[in-house]
């Protein structure tokens, strides 16, 4: 059997001669014979904020400023305390080997620790792509690939995290503190409750002289039928 190997737009052809004069052709991307990963690599940059309220500008601009398009960056406004998020399962999705994923900082990616640790070795090991922490040099997979430089990348890694999950815990803390404080004060936390409609107690008479079912009481008050009860029962215990 003789192959020859030769390069035509762009890409590198493959031809098998057999004995009996056979031959069968392959393509391959150069990236796929240099590397042995397979098609073009691409950037992707993910933003998360805690809340919708939140502003994710800051972020965006970093990633812009790398030069990712909109359409290759994944944005999530929810908790950091898993990675139950819908745009980030999209994007572990759409990566593939050899892609390079850009994050502002390690607490965007999340604030659990043990869970960061998996999420980090499932993109960099299942996955096989790179990640690039902006602000953060020493969490760049494209570098310090050897023994050195892969145990330090491991240790700030676990540090950040670490203190990612500190974060949260500390934040939840005070919110905890905040409301208990704003609730000895008279504060009180929720809608407020609606008022009942002006027919409700001669409504509320008429069902209990059962002259009305629950449901044309309900209906007459304008509330599905629960509500009504609910409403009948607080009513008449305060009564």
């Amino acid at each position: 059997m003789r192959i020859t190997i030769y390069k035509t737009a762009g890409s590198w052809k493959f031809r098998f001669f057999s004995c009996a004069g056979r031959f069968h052709l392959f393509f391959a991307s150069l990236p796929c014979i240099l590397s042995g990963k397979g098609g073009d690599f691409l950037e992707y940059g993910y933003i998360r904020v805690s809340s919708t309220d939140q502003n994710e500008d800051r972020q965006l601009i970093a990633l812009h400023g790398k030069g990712i398009p909109d359409n290759r960056i994944y944005m999530d406004k929810q908790s950091g305390k898993d990675f139950n998020r819908p745009k980030y399962k999209r994007l572990v999705r759409r990566v593939k080997q050899g892609d390079l994923l850009y994050i502002l900082s390690i607490d965007r990616l999340g604030r659990n620790y043990r869970e960061i640790q998996e999420q980090w070795r499932l993109l960099t090991q299942e996955k096989g792509i790179d990640i690039c922490v902006l602000d953060m040099p020493l969490l760049d997979t494209r570098q310090g690939k050897d023994l050195m430089g892969t145990f330090i990348a491991d240790l700030v890694l676990q540090i950040l995290s670490f203190v990612a999950q500190s974060e949260r815990e500390s934040i939840r803390k005070r919110q905890a503190e905040g409301i208990a404080a704003a609730k000895a004060r008279g504060v009180k936390f929720g809608r407020p409750p609606v008022p009942l409609p002006g027919n409700f107690y001669e409504v509320h008479r008429a069902w209990r002289g059962k002259k009305m079912t629950l449901r044309q009481a309900a209906e007459a008050c304008g509330m599905p039928e629960g509500t009504f009860y609910a409403k009948a029962v607080k009513f008449e215990k305060a009564d």
